[in-house]
């Protein structure tokens, strides 16, 4: 009688998980190239995110982990921003507004990551360039999902520069 029971459990597993998607795909945030980036703001104007980021960072991989894929916050920036995934330390040419950017061996980064963070370099660091163009706005250190969700929402409901940081953190009400 086991054996069925067992039989039973297992065929009905295999029923109800085919066709699924694997555990976090689903609000996993779709990263585009800085490159790309760039392209889609000449078609829409958004604020970019940029998650800077390194190969060896620890509080990288638990960002990425836990905080990038909450379905609310991928949602939440596919919608609002244009999310780009940048290593720090690349060695490859990176181009932003007409500029190259190269790997800099004082450093041992990307001139890039330099430019983004003003030459504080932390990591994980999230970066946004506001809609309008203006400067990067860096952001060090690890970001849990209510953290993010205070900045995000700051920059995608188009506060920045409307409002000061601290008037809209009295205001704002969590939802994540």
């Amino acid at each position: 009688m086991q054996t069925g029971k067992l039989l039973f459990l297992s065929a009905w597993v295999i029923i109800f998980s085919c066709g699924q998607k694997p555990a976090g795909s689903a609000g996993r945030v779709k990263w585009m190239s800085l490159s790309e980036a760039s392209a889609s703001l000449q078609k829409e104007k958004r604020p970019i995110l940029i998650d800077l980021y390194t190969d060896w960072c620890g509080w990288c991989k638990v960002m990425d982990k836990k905080t990038y894929s909450n379905m609310k916050v991928a949602r939440y920036l596919q919608e609002n921003f244009y999310p780009v995934k940048v290593n720090a330390e690349s060695r490859e040419t990176m181009t932003w507004n007409g500029k190259s950017y190269n790997f800099n061996s004082d450093f041992r980064t990307n001139d890039f990551a330099v430019y983004v963070t003003q030459g504080r370099l932390e990591f994980p660091t999230t970066v946004i360039i506001p809609a309008d163009g203006s400067e990067p706005q860096a952001i060090p250190g690890y970001l849990d999902t209510k953290d993010l969700e205070l900045i995000v929402k700051y920059f995608g409901e188009g506060k920045y520069g409307k409002m000061s940081f601290d008037e809209f953190q009295k205001s704002f009400k969590p939802s994540w």
